[in-house]
């Protein structure tokens, strides 16, 4: 009789763990995806799919369920409504940056997915994905979209900001950032959405785009002074001083506005004397190549050849501001290590190596030391270069001083007699 008593408790137990694990049985009417269905449902659909993210501990999640479920029923034969455990499958939620619950992302064929940022009711998530269709229909029409896409769609490029990431990820960075300061029920929000993602998916790479919920993040919201919705702030070069973006809401404006800040806050070009371990960690560690000029003993150039060289090597800088390149020099003998492992001495300056440190590798310039010669280098340095030889141990930099600016002065020594040099063979002869 115990045995047969323990049988309820079982299947209590078992219906109450399949609850925890699932927010939507087998005869719910939500689509349930997967690494394995992912594709077919959601990125090769000819349709509308509205997926939602989520994670079945999460209070919001189940409160969702009931609504969710509604709604699906209410777009059946419209869009498709399907949900993704992110906890069961959390590479396939990574990769489309989920990092809160639920969210709701919004598929169409040959897009990227955008968010739904409205209220979680029946009614304006039917209403968005009407939208959403509507969108759909009119670039059919238009010839513009084919159907669904045998590629998967981008993830949205907007990094979601908050109190705990923003100052690591913003105001430290030496980036340009444009963020959005946006909150869920704004309509003008929902209207930019799309737009927003788009923009930051076209400057992937090139500019840094993010978003504050501000219905979770009041205490960011006042930092910055919001008091309208959508606020754009523009972080440049002034980090501690962000400009307001009043420019249209739509991805060619942002992207135009956006490349133009991109051109105003790029770093000044520069050419930094190696004068210590520390700089040459900072300016050969990060960059992609470095490039290192040696130029003539002050004492052979003077102030004013080695200015012309620098403000050539400046100039050539200049050019290649963009690209992931550090320009530093050495006076002739001063780091004797490194001019050893590169090959460079002697009577042999003005000379320029390129240095990839992570790869262990250096060039030299091998035309004459002008303008032309070396902007050409730079550029077959960048596509892999010739002639590509081993650094072999890592040179030994010295700490020296930097260059005053000055001519350099001629060290006399201390003045003597041929008397002197020659007293005791002098005297012999005349004791003769």
């Amino acid at each position: 009789m115990r045995g047969l008593s323990l049988i309820p408790l079982i299947l209590i137990s078992i219906e109450l763990l399949s609850s925890v694990n699932a927010l939507y049985g087998p005869s719910s009417p939500i689509v349930q995806l997967n690494p394995s269905n992912f594709k077919s449902k959601v990125l090769n659909s000819n349709g509308v799919v509205l997926v939602e993210f989520f994670a079945p501990w999460c209070g919001h999640c189940k409160a969702l369920t009931p609504t969710w479920e509604k709604a699906a029923t209410v777009l059946k034969g419209v869009a498709t409504v399907a949900a993704l455990d992110a906890d069961a499958h959390q590479s396939l939620a990574q990769e489309y940056g989920i990092k809160g619950f639920p969210t709701i992302k919004v598929f169409a064929p040959g897009k990227p997915p955008v968010d739904y940022q409205g209220a979680r009711d029946v009614k304006p998530i039917a209403e968005f994905a009407l939208s959403q269709i509507k969108v759909l229909l009119k670039e059919r029409l238009n010839g513009k979209a084919t159907g669904g896409s045998s590629e998967k769609s981008e993830p949205s490029a907007s990094v979601e900001l908050n109190s705990r990431n923003f100052d690591d990820l913003v105001l430290k960075s030496k980036d340009l950032w444009i963020v959005e300061f946006f909150a869920p029920w704004c309509g003008h929000c929902k209207k930019l959405a799309p737009e927003w993602n788009k923009v930051a998916n076209n400057l992937k790479g090139k500019v840094k785009f993010g978003h504050v919920n501000c219905d979770a993040e009041k205490p960011l919201m006042g930092r910055f002074n919001v008091q309208g919705f959508p606020t754009i702030l523009v972080f440049g070069a002034d980090k501690d001083s962000p400009s307001p973006y009043e420019g249209a809401r739509t991805a060619s404006a942002i992207e135009s506005f956006a490349l133009e800040q991109l051109e105003a806050n790029v770093a000044p070009p520069e050419v930094i004397e190696l004068t210590s371990p520390d700089v040459m960690e900072e300016k050969c560690g990060s960059a992609a190549i470095c490039f290192v000029s040696f130029l003539p003993d002050i004492l052979d150039s003077k102030a004013e050849g080695r200015n012309k060289y620098l403000e050539m090597l400046l100039s050539v800088a200049e050019k290649f501001k963009r690209s992931p390149y550090s320009f530093m020099w050495a006076a002739a003998g001063k780091q004797s290590d490194l001019e050893k492992h590169v090959g460079v001495g002697g009577y042999g300056y003005p000379a320029l190596v390129a240095l990839n440190l992570k790869k262990g590798a250096y060039a030299p310039l091998k035309s004459a030391f002008g303008r032309d010669q070396i902007i050409e280098f730079v550029k077959e340095a960048g596509l892999g270069g010739k002639g590509n030889l081993p650094l072999g141990a890592t040179p030994s930099i010295e700490k020296t001083e930097p260059w005053d600016g000055k001519d350099g002065q001629i060290i006399e020594e201390d003045e003597f007699s041929l008397d002197e040099l020659m007293g005791d063979d002098i005297a012999s002869k005349d004791e003769l």
